[in-house]
Order: structure tokens, then C-alpha cells, then sequence
């Protein structure tokens, strides 16, 4: 069963969503035929990939909220993160584009290492302070992770995964998908937002139940050929 998720490093809900999406994931039997796939999406691609803001400015500048209503609001993220094991620090947190970033999605990818390489980028981010736009974090990111330094550092510094990244943000348009985090469950069902494990767990279960399970019971008639002849 595949699943699709629409995500960007910055979003702290695409945090708390992964949190409880796996939390759900771990509890169902059937977890082992489930092929996670993590897309590419940009909440703000306008800003300046050599440049970063605290969160406080970003907001300011962004949708001109004053700093009180800013802390008030990250208050409530940092507390929904907490039920979902998070310790955001967003007096750390320095928002930059995030192009680069998803560079290294891909060739996480590339090596079968994506989902981890998705929770390292949410704790550089949003735990440990980093810049995610610098390469050279970037590139010890990719190294924690056992990929070489030299292949990292050229996927980050030319236009390999350009395409996939951008192909990744035209089919999220082209399916109506405006924010993130984005879960399509086996090409059937969509689930938006951080929702709780339950929610999940429920969709994941409806979902299996409904696109994997009846195929499997019509495999086992085993009424099928195949090169080596036909089985009766």
C-alpha cells in the first residue's frame, strides 16, 4: 500500500503530522506493506535562499502579525508538539527557503533513507537552530546518514533534482492541494493536516481494508498464467 506525503521542512505540522502518522503506522499489523513516498512542497517559495529570518521576523514581514501574537501562536504549536513527543524551539528556528532542502529529500530518496532523512531536517530545523538552506549543513546532514559528502554536496550545488522537486509541487497543484501536510492513502483517500494517530490509524485501516484486501483474497484462487504455463 502507498502513501504519498506532500510536506515542507518549515511547516511544524508537517512535524507533528509524521509524528503521529508513524505512531498510527506502528500499531497496525499489515505496517510492513506500507511504501511511504515524501514529496516536495514550498509554503513560501519567495524567499531568499541566502538569507535567514528568526520566526518572530517572519511573521512581522510575512502576515504582519506583532511579536506577542506571533509568540502566542508558535505557544499553541509548541504544545500540540509536546503531545506528539516534538520539543519545538522556535526562538532558535531560522526560516529560509527551502529548495535546497528538498534537494537532499531527493537524494535521500535516491538511497531508500527518506523518511529518516525528513525527521533529521525537522530536528535541524526546528530543534537544533540550523539553517537548512546552507549546503554545508546540509551536507553533514547527508553524512550523519552514511551518504557520501562529495555526491551530496554536487546534488545540493547543481540542478539534479530540479525537476523532481518542481514536478512534485505541479502534481500537488494539479490535485488541489494548497497546504501541507498531505497524505493520499493508496490513490484513494486524501487526509490534510496533522491529524491525531487515531484519525490515521483509522483512515490507514479503512484504506488497507478496502484497495489491498480484496485483491489479496482473489490471489488466492491462484486462477492465473503466467510464463511458466497455468495454474488450476
Amino acid at each position: 500500500m502507498k502513501i504519498e506525503i506532500w510536506s515542507d521542512v518549515m511547516c511544524p505540522f508537517c512535524y507533528i503530522g509524521k509524528k503521529n502518522f508513524e505512531q498510527a503506522l506502528e500499531n497496525l499489523a499489515f505496517k510492513d506493506e506500507v511504501k511511504i513516498e515524501w514529496k516536495s512542497f514550498q509554503l513560501d517559495p519567495t524567499l531568499d535562499q541566502s538569507k535567514t529570518k528568526t520566526t518572530a521576523e517572519y511573521f512581522r514581514e510575512k502576515k504582519g502579525f506583532p511579536e506577542e501574537q506571533a509568540k502566542q501562536m508558535t505557544n499553541q504549536v509548541i504544545q500540540m508538539g509536546k503531545a506528539s513527543g516534538i520539543d519545538f524551539n522556535f526562538e532558535k528556528a531560522l526560516i529560509t527557503n527551502t529548495f535546497t532542502a528538498h534537494k537532499l529529500l531527493h537524494l535521500a530518496k535516491k538511497h531508500h533513507k527518506a523518511s529518516e532523512m525528513e525527521e533529521e531536517l525537522f530536528k535541524a530545523h526546528f530543534l537544533d537552530g540550523k539553517n537548512v538552506g546552507d549546503v554545508e549543513t546540509l551536507v553533514s546532514l547527508a553524512v550523519s546518514l552514511g551518504i557520501d559528502a562529495d555526491e551530496a554536496k554536487n546534488s545540493l550545488e547543481s540542478d539534479q533534482f530540479d525537476y523532481e522537486i518542481n514536478q512534485d509541487i505541479l502534481e500537488a497543484r494539479n490535485k488541489g492541494i494548497t497546504g501541507v501536510p498531505f497524505f493520499i492513502l493508496n490513490g484513494k483517500y486524501g487526509v490534510s493536516g496533522a491529524q491525531p494517530s487515531e484519525v490515521f490509524k483509522n483512515a490507514l485501516t479503512q484504506t488497507y481494508e478496502e484497495t489491498v484486501v480484496p485483491f489479496k483474497d482473489q490471489s488466492q484462487n491462484n486462477l492465473s498464467c503466467d510464463a511458466d504455463g497455468c495454474s488450476i
